[in-house]
């Protein structure tokens, strides 16, 4: 299984970001602003592989708490908006 690395960033301003980069690739680095970015670009990266990827997150030393959180907080409603979105599908 292919591993593609998200590691969590904070630039010089405080801004939270996300590096992905396919492990079995050199020149594979992606920078994501948000959590909708990073899901279309993960879904792009792992479509080369028939979805069959794993995802490895860390997180550098100078990332707080909060934007951790932050990051989990945005992950959660936009999972729950692509749930809603199927079962909208299902039902209609």
């Amino acid at each position: 299984m292919v591993i593609i690395e998200s590691v969590i960033k904070s630039n010089p301003m405080g801004r939270w970001y996300i590096e992905l980069s396919d492990t079995t690739k050199e020149e594979s680095l992606e920078m994501c602003i948000d959590i909708r970015d990073y899901a279309k670009k993960i879904e792009m990266m792992g479509a080369e592989y028939g979805g069959e990827v794993e995802v490895a997150w860390s997180s550098d030393d100078n990332v707080t708490e909060v934007q951790i959180n932050e990051i989990r907080m945005q992950m959660m409603v936009y999972e729950s908006e692509i749930e809603t979105q199927k079962h909208k599908q299902m039902d209609g």
